[in-house]
C-alpha cells in the first residue's frame, strides 16, 4: 500500500488537505437545496375553484356576510368538514347555506369540476409550479412526478459519470458538472412550460450526481487512512446545514423562479474556483500518467509546507512504491468487475441494499413535509437540525465501533422509530413529528456512513464506476419512495410499514460487509480480494495486527520519513503497511 506512505511523506493532512476538503465541500450547502427543492418549488397552496366569472353580480351586502362566509355558497365544504373542497364547486350559488342554522341536504346539491380554474392562497407560497401550471386535483400527480424526473437524472447522472470520471479522471467531470448545473439549473427558473422545467431538471440532476460522487472520490483519495472518518462525517455537515438554508432561502423568497436562481447561481463561483483542485494522484498513477501524479505530489508538497521532499521523491521512487498497483491497471474494467470475483460481488450486493433502503426510507420521510400540520418553513429547519447530534453520535461510531456496527445500527434504528410512529395516533401530531425527525436523523447519519464506507471498500481502479453503481440503486430508491406514499390511500400504515421493513433488511445486509476501520485504500481488485475474501478469522485478526504495527511504525519514528528516501521505506519488507 505504497500510496499511504506517499501521502504521509508530502505531508499527511496539512495545509492543502484542509482547503482541498473545505472548498470541495462548499457546494453541499446547496446540493441539499436540489435535492429537497421540490417541497418548496411544488409546494401545494391552499386553494378552491375559481368563482363563475358572474360572481361578481351577486350583491354579497345583501346577505351581510365575510368575503369568506360568500363563498360556501359557491364551494361545499370536503369531507372533514373543516375546509373548502379543493376539486369541486356547485353548479348553482346555494343561497340557503348562508342563512343560519340552515337544514338544507348537502348530500343532493349538484357539483362541477373547477371549469374556471383554482384561485391560490398566497400566505405560504407567493408563487410554486403547481399555482403557475395548476398541478392540482386530476393533475396532481404532474406535481410529484417532477422530483421522480428530477431523480430519475440523478441516477442517470450516476451512471454515466461514474464510468467518466474513471475513464477521464474526477477533477475534469467535477468541473463540468459545476458549469451544467449552474447553467441549466439557471435555465430551469426561466422555463415558459412545465415540460421544459421537468427537462431541465432532468439535466440539472445528471450534474448533482456528478459533483456528489466525484466530490467524495476526489476528497477521500487525498485524506490520509486516520482522517478519513472525521473528514467524511464533518464534510457532510455542509449537507446538512445546507437544509437549513434551503429552508431560510425560500421563507425569504417565496416565489419559486426566485428560489430556483439563487440555488443555482453560486455554480458558477465553485466552477470558477475548481479549477485550483489537484487531480487524484492515485487515479493519474493507475491510469498510466505517472508524470502528472508526480506533479501532483509536488504541488501539494510545496503547499503543505515539505519542499524539501520535491528533490526526494522522483518517478522511480513512485514506480517502486506503486509497481503492483501499476501493473494491474494495465487491464481495462468494467462495471461486471464489480461482480467478477467473490470479494467485490459479496461488497457490491450488500451497499446496493445499503444504498437502496437509506435513499428509500430518507426521501419517504423528507419530501412529504406538509403532511405534519406544521409550518414547512419550520419543519425544514428541524429536519436540518436533528442531523447535526445524529451525525455526531455517528462520528462516535464510526471512530469506535466501526463502520459496519454503525452502518447496521443507523438503518435498524430508523425502523424501530419508523414502525413506533405506526401506532402513535394521528391526533398527537407533535410525538409523530418528533419520531419522524429521529427517523430522519439516522437515515441522514447511515447516509454519512455509506458514502465514507464505500469509497474504503472499493478499490481506485474502479472506485467511481462502483459508487456511480451503488448510487443508481439509491436513486432507484428515492424515485420508489414518493410512489409508496401513494400506498396510504390503501392502508394508512402500510407507507411506515415498507420503509421500515426495507431499512431492517438492509441492516442484515450491512452485517455482512467487511470492515474498514484504520486500514488503508485499497487500489486495486486483488488489493480487495487478498484483504476481504480470507474467509478464516485468525487470518483477518492477523492482518489487523500486521496492518496495527505498521501504523505504528510509520508514526512511531522507528524510521524518519524526513531523513530517509522513500525507496528505502519500500525496501523495509516486513514491517509498515508495506508488510501487506
Amino acid at each position: 500500500m505504497g500510496f499511504a506512505d506517499l501521502l504521509e511523506e508530502v505531508g499527511g493532512f496539512g495545509r492543502y488537505q484542509w482547503l482541498h476538503v473545505t472548498l470541495i465541500s462548499l457546494p453541499g450547502l446547496l446540493m441539499a437545496s436540489q435535492n429537497l427543492l421540490n417541497n418548496f418549488v411544488s409546494g401545494i397552496p391552499a386553494h378552491h375553484c375559481s368563482l363563475p366569472a358572474n360572481h361578481s353580480h351577486y350583491n354579497m351586502s345583501q346577505y351581510q356576510v365575510e368575503e369568506k362566509e360568500f363563498i360556501k355558497a359557491f364551494i361545499p365544504m370536503d369531507s372533514s368538514g373543516t375546509r373548502l373542497d379543493r376539486c369541486k364547486r356547485y353548479v348553482e350559488p346555494q343561497w340557503q347555506l348562508l342563512v343560519p342554522n340552515n337544514t338544507a341536504n348537502l348530500s343532493q346539491l349538484q357539483t362541477e369540476e373547477c371549469l374556471d380554474g383554482w384561485t391560490f392562497d398566497k400566505t405560504e407560497f407567493l408563487a410554486t409550479t403547481v399555482s403557475e401550471w395548476q398541478l392540482v386535483c386530476s393533475l396532481r400527480p404532474l406535481k410529484q412526478m417532477i422530483q421522480t424526473i428530477y431523480m430519475a437524472g440523478v441516477l442517470t447522472g450516476a451512471i454515466i459519470f461514474g464510468g467518466l470520471s474513471d475513464r477521464f479522471g474526477r477533477r475534469s467531470i467535477l468541473i463540468w458538472s459545476y458549469l451544467q448545473l449552474g447553467i441549466l439549473g439557471c435555465s430551469s427558473a426561466l422555463s415558459p412550460s412545465y415540460t421544459a422545467y421537468c427537462i431541465f431538471r432532468f439535466l440539472s440532476g445528471m450534474a448533482v450526481s456528478g459533483i456528489i460522487l466525484n466530490g467524495v472520490s476526489l476528497k477521500v483519495e487525498w485524506i490520509p487512512t486516520k482522517e478519513r472518518t472525521l473528514v467524511g462525517t464533518l464534510s457532510s455537515f455542509f449537507f446538512t446545514f445546507g437544509q437549513m438554508v434551503l429552508a431560510g432561502l425560500a421563507y425569504w423568497l417565496r416565489d419559486w423562479r426566485k428560489l430556483q436562481l439563487v440555488a443555482c447561481a453560486p455554480m458558477f463561483l465553485f466552477f470558477s474556483y475548481s479549477w485550483w483542485y489537484v487531480e487524484s494522484a492515485r487515479w493519474l498513477v493507475l491510469n498510466r500518467r505517472s508524470e502528472d501524479a508526480l506533479k501532483s505530489l509536488h504541488r501539494v508538497a510545496r503547499i503543505n509546507g515539505k519542499p524539501e521532499v520535491v528533490d526526494k521523491l522522483t518517478l522511480e521512487v513512485l514506480h517502486s512504491h506503486m509497481s503492483k498497483e501499476i501493473e494491474s491497471s494495465r487491464s481495462t474494467f468494467t462495471a461486471y468487475d464489480l461482480l467478477r470475483t467473490r470479494g467485490m460481488r459479496r461488497i457490491s450486493i450488500c451497499l446496493v441494499a445499503v444504498w437502496f433502503s437509506t435513499s428509500f426510507a430518507y426521501y419517504g420521510l423528507a419530501m412529504d413535509l406538509q403532511k405534519f400540520g406544521v409550518s414547512i418553513y419550520q419543519i425544514q429547519i428541524i429536519f436540518g437540525a436533528v442531523d447535526f447530534p445524529a451525525k455526531l453520535v455517528a462520528l462516535g461510531m464510526l471512530t469506535y465501533l466501526g463502520r459496519r456496527v454503525s452502518q447496521a445500527t443507523c438503518l435498524f434504528l430508523s425502523a424501530l422509530i419508523i414502525f413506533a410512529n405506526i401506532f402513535v395516533p394521528t391526533e398527537m401530531q407533535t410525538i409523530r413529528t418528533t419520531l419522524a425527525c429521529l427517523g430522519k436523523g439516522f437515515t441522514s447519519a447511515s447516509f454519512t456512513t455509506v458514502y465514507l464506507y464505500t469509497g474504503e471498500l472499493y478499490p481506485t481502479i474502479i472506485r467511481q464506476t462502483g459508487m456511480g453503481f451503488v448510487s443508481t440503486m439509491a436513486r432507484l430508491g428515492s424515485m420508489a419512495a414518493p410512489a409508496v406514499l401513494m400506498l396510504d390511500e390503501v392502508f394508512p400504515a402500510l407507507p411506515s410499514v415498507v420503509y421500515g421493513g426495507s431499512a431492517v433488511l438492509a441492516s442484515c445486509f450491512a452485517c455482512f460487509l467487511p470492515e474498514t476501520l484504520n486500514m488503508p485504500l485499497p487500489d486495486t481488485i486483488e488489493d480487495v480480494e487478498e484483504r476481504w475474501s480470507r474467509t478464516s478469522p485468525t487470518l483477518q485478526i492477523a492482518e489487523g495486527v500486521s496492518l496495527k504495527e505498521g501504523m505504528d511504525f510509520a508514526d512511531g519514528g522507528a524510521v524518519s520519513t524526513e531523513d530517509c528516501p522513500l525507496k528505502e521505506l519500500k525496501e523495509a519488507e516486513g514491517t509498515g503497511l508495506n508488510a501487506l
